[in-house]
């Protein structure tokens, strides 16, 4: 399907295609041939399209797993298994939504079209930058991708080395125990007061913080990195906080978060926010277009993104109805989430952000065995809950006392 498709061919004979080649592009294609077997598809990957499972990104050290071996099925299998005409390392760069076509630079550099029947994003998401200023800010690294992992460890090397991590969210909380874990020294800056502040509980994000400050973690909290310069007379790198203290570590990993990947939606017309809206059907503002996983803003979720795993399997299966014909809108489950953080379990189902409630934590719970909290609304009705340490083994008896 490579090169310029005729504009005579009729609608139903043209591709679905789909750009990207995640979790949630893969997942569309396999659930889809679950109930379409014959239908042409085509997808586009910026990268080699290997699939691998994003979450393990962060616990690869723990693992002892090289970003090659993180890889559980070759792209090449993939496309085979499921019929699926791939062309890996390609960049689009243009949608025409009247013309249902698209442009963009294959593998070799060539400029190519191609027109769709149905189109699906699943372009995910690119970490957030921080502005720094210093000699040394363009070393700050990211791990979003397999590619990304493979230069940080390559700038680990096999030496001990110091980590600064800044961020104490989800992904920066589980890259830090992943670090201890692989026997490096780790420090955590964040401005908030305690890691996962906008998840968890008080108490609960203080658990954490105590459980992976025993295992080694160093907080900086309260604050930011003003500057990452290199000290030449160690060969490392002196990190400036806007404390006023100084930092001194061997490499720098940036993990305050994900910014879904609307470029190409919103240059095209489509409705963005947060990330590319869609509605219940999961199709954009434009016309046999549809988009899923960490770079869509849900109709079905309150108009959140949800950059997890659970919610894109969900997603997945909903659009592959639909683009088999059989119209189903999306209806998110509950979706409590694990935090790989060893040092402390943690299981969370979060409530909706626009919710009143408060959190109430389970008395008579042993405090070395974790904890529980409960968000209860106005009303009084369960509508999240945490569970921590032992506690989380819990999940399916609060998950069923919990109300969406």
């Amino acid at each position: 399907m490579q090169g310029s498709a005729t504009g005579t061919d009729a609608p139903q004979a043209l591709p679905l295609v789909i750009i990207g080649a995640g979790l949630a592009a893969w997942t569309v294609v396999r659930e889809l041939r679950k109930l379409d077997a014959q239908r042409r598809i085509v997808m586009l990957s910026s990268d080699s399209a290997d699939f691998y499972a994003k979450p393990t990104l962060s616990n690869a050290l723990a693992q002892k797993r090289s970003a090659d071996q993180l890889v559980t099925t070759p792209a090449a299998k993939m496309a085979e298994t499921l019929q699926v005409q791939l062309l890996p390392h390609t960049r689009v760069h243009r949608l025409d939504t009247p013309a249902r076509a698209l442009s963009y630079d294959d593998a070799a550099g060539q400029a190519r079209s191609l027109l769709y029947g149905d189109l699906v994003l699943a372009t995910g998401a690119d970490p957030i930058r921080l502005p720094m200023a210093g000699s040394a800010a363009a070393q700050v690294q990211s791990v979003n991708h397999l590619q990304d992992l493979a230069g940080f460890h390559q700038v680990l090397g096999a030496a001990p080395k110091t980590v600064l991590v800044i961020g104490a969210g989800l992904i920066g909380c589980e890259f830090a125990n992943d670090l201890l874990i692989g026997g490096y020294g780790v420090h955590v800056v964040d401005p908030s007061p305690r890691p996962l502040a906008l998840l968890l509980p008080a108490a609960a994000g203080e658990q954490l913080q105590e459980a992976l400050q025993g295992q080694g973690v160093a907080w900086h909290l309260g604050t930011t990195v003003q500057s990452l310069d290199a000290d030449t007379s160690s060969g490392r790198l002196r990190a400036s906080l806007v404390d006023g203290s100084h930092l001194q570590v061997d490499a720098v990993l940036s993990a305050v978060g994900l910014r879904a990947n609307t470029a190409l939606a919103g240059a095209a017309g489509m409705a963005c926010e947060r990330g590319i809206v869609v509605d219940a059907h999961l199709q954009t503002s434009a016309a046999h277009v549809y988009a899923l996983g960490d770079c869509a803003q849900y109709a079905s979720a309150g108009a959140r993104v949800l950059p997890y795993v659970m919610p894109i399997m969900n997603a997945a299966k909903a659009l592959a109805a639909t683009l088999a014909g059989q119209p189903t809108e999306l209806v998110f489950p509950l979706m409590p989430v694990a935090v790989k953080t060893p040092a402390l379990p943690i299981v969370v189902a979060a409530p909706h952000p626009a919710l009143s409630g408060q959190w109430t934590q389970d008395a008579g719970v042993d405090a070395a065995a974790g904890g529980v909290w409960r968000f209860v609304d106005a009303a009084g009705q369960q509508r999240g809950f945490v569970l921590t340490g032992q506690q989380s083994s819990r999940r399916m008896e609060l998950a069923k006392t919990t109300l969406l």
